[in-house]
C-alpha cells in the first residue's frame, strides 16, 4: 500500500521526471538516500514503469489522431494472438485496450495524415480478419495528460 510520501514522490515524478532525487526529496520531506530507496522500491514493485519525455505529436509529423473501434470476427486464442502480434508490429498504435460492450478493442493511432491512416487501415485489415472497424478522427486535442490524480486515489 502506498503511504503519503510515496504518493508525493509519484506526483512529483509525474509532473517532472527530470527532477533530481535531491529535489524530489526536498519537495516530499526526505533526504536524498531515503528518497532514492523509495523510488527504487516503487520501480521494483512495478508502480513506476519508466521515465519518458513527452512530445508534441504534431511537431514531429503525427498531426492526425484516430480512435479505432474494432469488433472481432473471432474470439479464439489463435485469433487474439494474431491480432496482438499484428498490433504490436504497428508503431502507429499508441494504445490498445480490450473493451467491454459492443466494441471489442479500442486503439489510439497516431499518423501524419489521412493518406497515412489509409495505409495503416489497409495493412491492419489485410493482416487480420475483423468484423467491423470504425474510425473516429480527432479534430482537436483539448486535454492530454499522462499523470494519474494520485492525490485523489483511494488509499
Amino acid at each position: 500500500m502506498l503511504d503519503l510520501i510515496d504518493r508525493k514522490i509519484i506526483a512529483e515524478l509525474q509532473r517532472d521526471a527530470t527532477l533530481s532525487v535531491a529535489q524530489i526529496g526536498e519537495r516530499v520531506g526526505l533526504s536524498q538516500t531515503p528518497c532514492w530507496k523509495r523510488i527504487q522500491k516503487l520501480e521494483q514493485a512495478g508502480i513506476i514503469l519508466g521515465r519518458v519525455a513527452l512530445v508534441a505529436p504534431e511537431r514531429i509529423g503525427f498531426g492526425l489522431t484516430v480512435f479505432v473501434a474494432i469488433e472481432a470476427s473471432d474470439h479464439s486464442p489463435a485469433w487474439r494472438d494474431t491480432f496482438l502480434s499484428t498490433i504490436e508490429s504497428m508503431p502507429e498504435v499508441m494504445e490498445l485496450h480490450r473493451m467491454a460492450g459492443e466494441v471489442d478493442y479500442m486503439l489510439r493511432v497516431a499518423v501524419a495524415d489521412m493518406a497515412a491512416y489509409d495505409a495503416f487501415y489497409k495493412t491492419l485489415t489485410e493482416a487480420v480478419t475483423l468484423k467491423n472497424v470504425t474510425s473516429h478522427f480527432a479534430m482537436e486535442r483539448m486535454k492530454s495528460s499522462t499523470a494519474y490524480p494520485i492525490d485523489t486515489a483511494k488509499r
